[in-house]
């Protein structure tokens, strides 16, 4: 039976980014849609585009990031009731990675924290609606805030090489920012934040454009800046993401996950005297861990995928949020939400079905 590729028809009912003409210029081969928006997804191949964010510098249409402005005299107060993060000393220009947990202690996204002044902060989440849930939150808090979508579409570069280019259109300001911060500047006149932050496990750095109408003059700029560090364009790594552990909403962080399952225990202050939505469900779920993340080492060239299951004998004890093979680490590996019970580092387990033709893989806990 001949095998169909599906494909993505490009229409007015999906948002574009601000780069969108830019991407299909620069070859743009694949597209997914996130946030309500297309988001490039290859251009040349995973591999190569790989090589080039470890070896070089690769830039990353992340325009699909809607920020959701928090802007009043009770916005700090608000944002701290989203997360169980401490957030009292976020500082202005300082950014935080937080949580946003429901009443049942699960997570609704994971996000970027902004704060750009005393009353004025953005939220940078993954994939989901949390616009309209943060304003549901507010709607009847008696809080004086405003929460919108700002116009602002995030363009991110990363790889050993990102500081040379951000250094060849902001001068020292790029070298001397320090990491997790962002300072409101410009370049050629373009309004932008420009931010240490970046879903990449390089180095990597973010301009947060604030004029949607100069996106292909931004993405020109940055493109000529990076011409002498042999910069590409890329769409966003997967493989260098699981090799550093960073987690991918959806993939590895689920609605049904809470922090302790995920092995983000250091986003929940449980002490403070600040309430925050979840708190009391946390305060029982941490007593009481049923699933853990881990990570797996598969024997074999044959990659897990997202929602294979992972088996002790006959039992499904866990399931794959992601996997890929590792060029660096010439390994298989893979993230596994699995039971607490079989989480111990060192314990073999079997990736695909229990009965069928497909061959289960052998693996191993390793982290």
């Amino acid at each position: 039976m001949e095998k169909f590729t599906p494909y993505i028809s490009i229409g007015s009912r999906v948002r574009k980014s601000p780069y969108f003409e830019s991407t299909k210029r620069c070859g743009a081969k694949a597209f997914s849609i996130y946030n309500h928006m297309y988001m490039p997804t290859l251009y040349t191949s995973v591999v190569d585009e790989y090589w080039s964010m470890v070896n070089n510098v690769v830039m990353i249409d992340v325009g699909v990031e809607r920020q959701i402005e928090i802007k009043g005299p009770d916005a700090h107060k608000l944002v701290q009731f989203i997360t169980p993060r401490d957030v009292s000393n976020c500082d202005l220009g300082k950014c935080y990675y937080i949580l946003l947990t429901g009443e049942d202690g699960g997570i609704i996204n994971d996000a970027v924290l902004l704060r750009l002044s005393e009353d004025q902060f953005w939220v940078s989440p993954g994939d989901g609606d949390v616009l309209l849930w943060i304003q549901g939150i507010a709607i009847n808090s008696g809080m004086d805030v405003e929460i919108f979508e700002p116009d602002v579409s995030p363009l991110q570069m990363g790889g050993p090489k990102s500081p040379h280019v951000m250094r060849e259109l902001f001068g020292d300001l790029a070298i001397d920012l320090g990491y997790y911060r962002a300072e409101q500047t410009e370049v050629n006149g373009i309004p932008l934040v420009l931010g240490r932050t970046g879903w990449s496990g390089e180095i990597s750095y973010e301009l947060y454009l604030q004029d949607g109408t100069r996106g292909n003059e931004l993405w020109e700029l940055v493109e000529k800046a990076g011409e002498k560090y042999n910069i590409k364009p890329a769409a966003p790594q997967l493989i260098r993401s699981i090799e550093g552990g960073i987690l991918s909403y959806a993939s590895d962080i689920s609605r049904q996950d809470n922090p302790y399952t995920i092995g983000l225990d250091r986003l929940v202050n449980l002490d403070s005297e600040d309430d925050f939505i979840g708190k009391e469900t946390l305060i029982k779920r941490k007593e009481n861990p049923q699933k853990k993340l881990v990570g797996l080492e598969l024997i074999g060239k044959e990659k897990a995928n997202h929602g294979d299951c992972v088996h002790v004998g006959r039992s499904q004890v866990g399931i794959i949020t992601s996997g890929c093979i590792s060029p660096t680490l010439s390994k298989n590996i893979a993230l596994c939400r699995i039971d607490i019970g079989h989480s111990e580092i060192g314990t073999e387990v079997e990736v695909g079905k229990i009965d069928g033709e497909q061959k289960r893989i052998s693996a191993k806990i390793v982290g």
